[in-house]
């Protein structure tokens, strides 16, 4: 059998007792996924946090599939960080990558709407796939990224709230988990705020990537607040973890502040 990865602070913050991201969801109120928001800022990037989490999905320990909605880069850019990570190329085969860079949709002169709407329906279409062929295993969608998303919806903030709220009713439908990175330092008026707020208010977990409150030092690079917004003590929901970050070749290092000697 293969062993389970090694945990971390992170894992220990997000990961019910089961291992799996799923969880009594506050949206489901019985046995759905949940929707995790990883939000970061220009000065310090989260993408760290979602290799992370799609690595974790793919270990060999896991039967876990995923739907990865990538508007940031192409497949080449991720299997090489995950392969840098450490995954094997018959886990990679549990990665559904969908290329939005490269999706014919956007180049038949379609409206945004009907863009998204198609492209909610590739997504339904692979989360029930692999639910009923993998016998109930967990398939867990992750959106790379959102602020790209609403570029891509020509602005509208609407569009894409419209988008993460139907991918959300699949945790409950299906028990699938939703991760979503935004970059929460790119909203300045009052309708890009809505939508940052409506994000969080989503987002039974939130995942706050940012730079140290006293500046730059070489040996942690930023720190983590996750918030959980279950009610299940026994499981770490509904508490605040804080923890910093070293970003290493060999990967990530999490720590608590001050045990760093």
């Amino acid at each position: 059998m293969a062993n389970s990865p090694q945990s971390t602070l992170l894992d220990e913050a997000l990961y019910s007792k089961g291992g799996a991201l799923f969880s009594t969801s506050p949206r489901g109120g019985g046995g759905g996924g949940r929707m995790i928001l990883v939000e970061d800022c220009v000065e310090t990037s989260g993408a760290f946090v979602l290799h992370h989490l799609l690595k974790r999905s793919l270990s060999p320990s896991s039967s876990d599939v995923v739907v990865f909605l990538s508007l940031a880069q192409h497949f080449s850019h991720y299997e090489r960080i995950l392969r840098k990570m450490g995954c094997a190329q018959r886990d990679l085969k549990r990665l559904v990558f969908i290329d939005i860079l490269n999706l014919e949709d956007r180049d038949q002169r379609r409206s945004s709407e009907e863009i998204l709407m198609a492209l909610y329906g590739k997504v339904q279409k692979q989360v029930e796939l692999n639910y009923q062929s993998r016998e109930g295993n967990q398939v867990t969608v992750i959106i790379d990224d959102v602020s790209l998303m609403e570029v891509d919806a020509n602005g509208s903030s609407n569009l894409v709230l419209d988008f993460l709220h139907y991918c959300c009713t699949l945790t409950a439908q299906f028990g699938c988990s939703v991760i979503a990175l935004n970059h929460y330092d790119v909203y300045s008026n009052v309708d890009q705020l809505n939508l940052l707020l409506e994000l969080e208010y989503l987002a039974d977990v939130r995942i706050k990537v940012e730079p140290l409150a006293t500046g730059l030092a070489n040996d942690v690079h930023g720190q983590l607040t996750v918030s959980n917004k279950g009610g299940l003590v026994e499981d770490g929901c509904g508490k605040v973890h804080n923890f910093q970050f070293r970003i290493k070749d060999s990967g990530v290092e999490y720590f608590y502040p001050g045990s760093k000697s």
